[in-house]
């Protein structure tokens, strides 16, 4: 390990091999660092902490601070950051609540950029893309691959969904469909991410198959639920992608996603198993 003779690691913390930590950093006692992560200066972490393996934390970020929630009473509740997830400068994590399951995590391959806010009980999946300024409310839901441009503000109780492009500026008071892009505010659907997902290897016949939906679900006098019978009709949900669209529609329609699982875990006592998954 090599640790800058400035900074503070408290009793109790635990750092893995060949951990790095920079001039006037502070880790707590209840933090666990994973082997070959980088910590530069002036960086905080603190609480029941948890940073994965070879995780890169630029100056001046702030992870596993106390909830910015009225409710939070001073509960034990945790933050934790999967492996080799990057977080820029002034980037913040704050730990959970207690009534939102008691942990905020950030899955492994992440990366936070300048300034971005990651606020108590979200749940990031791997391989999210938060660019510069961009915030997440209490309880957001950020699924695998999307990308959150710079200044995207996310209610909330709000999902972003799996390989989502929410566009600079946008006003997220709604969820975020999958593979679409979304912009505006507030935000709605302008169309599918195509870009974002040629790169992630999609077939273009899948990539056809989201482009005709979006058009039935968005973009056409249809309702919406014509336009699923639609898109039914036409066999286009023999694509996964189309499938699970079609999914995460139908739950947004029940009720906001990020509400939906807020309601699951009051009513079991604790977040559910799924969760715990997500940022594996």
């Amino acid at each position: 390990m090599r640790i800058h003779p400035t900074a503070i690691v408290h009793d109790g913390a635990v750092l893995g091999a060949e951990v790095t930590v920079g001039a006037y950093a502070v880790i707590g006692a209840q933090v666990t660092v994973g082997a070959g992560t980088t910590i530069a200066e002036r960086v905080s972490i603190t609480g029941r902490a948890t940073l994965g393996r070879e995780c890169r934390i630029f100056a001046g970020a702030v992870i596993g601070s106390d909830p910015q929630d009225l409710k939070f009473g001073g509960e034990d509740t945790a933050a934790a950051v999967g492996d080799r997830t990057v977080v820029r400068e002034y980037a913040t994590i704050n730990k959970g609540t207690a009534g939102g399951g008691g942990r905020t995590m950030v899955g492994s391959d992440c990366m936070l950029m300048a300034y971005t806010h990651v606020a108590h009980d979200c749940i990031l999946e791997p391989h999210v893309l938060m660019a510069n300024v961009a915030s997440l409310g209490g309880h957001v839901l950020v699924e695998r691959g999307a990308i959150l441009s710079a200044m995207v503000g996310v209610h909330h109780f709000g999902t972003v969904g799996r390989q989502a492009f929410v566009s600079g500026l946008a006003k997220c008071t709604r969820d975020a469909p999958p593979f679409m892009i979304t912009d505006g505010n507030p935000a709605r659907v302008r169309g599918v991410n195509i870009v974002g997902l040629q790169r992630a290897g999609l077939a273009r016949e899948a990539i056809g198959a989201l482009r005709q939906s979006c058009r039935l679900l968005y973009h056409s006098a249809l309702s919406q639920e014509v336009a699923k019978e639609r898109i039914l009709a036409d066999g286009l949900d023999q694509f996964a992608e189309v499938k699970y669209l079609l999914e995460f529609l139908a739950r947004t329609e029940a009720g906001n996603l990020g509400r939906g699982r807020e309601a699951l875990r009051k009513q079991h006592g604790a977040a559910p198993a799924a969760d715990a998954e997500r940022a594996e």
